[in-house]
């Protein structure tokens, strides 16, 4: 995917009622912009713009969409608006919040609550730094609200498709949002032949690597256990297509052994499986296990569950909340958004 270098939006820019502050993430897809509303509350907007298809130059507002690029372009923005006005309809406090979109410079916008914090994965590689591993009680209290922000979105009908460390938000008070839709986006659209469905190696599942393959709520239960992965060992997962060609897991799981509890390593097992069958079918399975209290002890390090005083050792700042391919700050809670 193309990184993102059209020219963003000027600061003190005034658009549909909102004052563009600066640019603090961008990728493939979009740039993200720090403003504030007409009552002085900070917000996160995100504007669709796909840097394979557009080109914005410095000093101009409206991008320039190619001929030939204009039927995918079109069809992308149309999905973006939808599904943002889906995700708009979820009111959940671990799934990010859509409080507004709207259509300017011939394209379309996400309007979020803006929230300080850092991504799981900026934890993951604090703790790297440390030589400390994530701890299991951490993992079972995140996992468990994400998994619940997770049920309200296929509840509604959507899945998420690029599950991954960078796109698990950490408030300072310890709460996670799930970020970025983006992949959904692209790859749950079959009207969109032109556009590359989006993936995280290490963290798709098997089947977004087939061209309309049976995606499902296990998908995305695969994207999980990548990612609770990615906290016991400080990277991803062998990526999928790989794996069907000469899997290595069993190694990383027979080394993880003793470091967490057996269910918690046979619950990663079941969700890496790369049969969509041999995994869970749905995220209460899931639930279930997390709940199940851990034998102690489990790992050193910050075994504890997130408080306030532990995530204020995160700190907060405008860091990235796009994930992989998109980076930068974070919304908050309540309806949701995507890329």
């Amino acid at each position: 995917m193309a990184a993102q270098n059209n020219a963003p939006l000027p600061d003190g820019l005034e658009i549909a009622g909102y004052r563009i502050v600066k640019k603090i993430a961008s990728g493939g897809f979009s740039i993200v912009y720090l403003a504030y509303d007409s009552e002085g509350a900070a917000v996160a907007i995100k504007e669709y713009l796909p840097a394979a298809l557009v080109q914005r130059l410095p000093g101009e507002l409206v991008p320039t969409v190619a001929p030939a690029h204009l039927p995918a372009f079109r069809i992308g923005l149309k999905c973006f608006f939808e599904e943002g006005r889906a995700l708009a309809r979820i009111a959940h406090p671990n799934v990010v919040s859509v409080r507004n979109f709207f259509r300017a410079h011939e394209t379309v916008y996400m309007v979020m609550a803006y929230e300080s914090g850092n991504t799981l994965q900026d934890y993951i590689a604090r703790q790297r730094n440390r030589n400390s591993k994530v701890g299991e009680a951490f993992i079972r209290t995140i996992f468990l609200q994400v998994i619940k922000g997770l049920r309200e979105v296929h509840a509604n009908k959507l899945l998420h498709l690029d599950l991954k460390p960078a796109n698990i938000y950490l408030r300072t008070d310890g709460s996670p949002m799930l970020l970025d839709f983006g992949a959904a986006r692209q790859t749950l659209n079959q009207d969109m032949p032109t556009l590359t469905p989006m993936y995280t190696p290490g963290y798709a599942a098997p089947e977004l690597y087939d061209k309309g393959g049976g995606l499902g709520p296990w998908s995305d239960i695969y994207s999980l256990g990548a990612a609770m992965f990615a906290c016991m060992v400080g990277a991803p997962p062998q990526p999928a297509d790989q794996r069907r060609s000469a899997d290595k897991m069993a190694a990383h799981f027979v080394q993880l052994q003793g470091q967490y509890s057996d269910e918690l390593l046979k619950l990663l097992e079941w969700c890496l499986a790369l049969e969509p069958l041999d995994r869970p079918q749905s995220l209460f399975a899931l639930q279930k296990v997390l709940l199940a209290t851990a034998p102690a002890p489990v790992v050193t390090d910050a075994a504890a569950p997130p408080a306030s005083g532990f995530m204020a050792r995160l700190g907060s700042g405008l860091r990235r909340w796009l994930g992989g391919t998109d980076s930068g700050s974070a919304p908050s809670a309540g309806p949701a958004t995507r890329q």
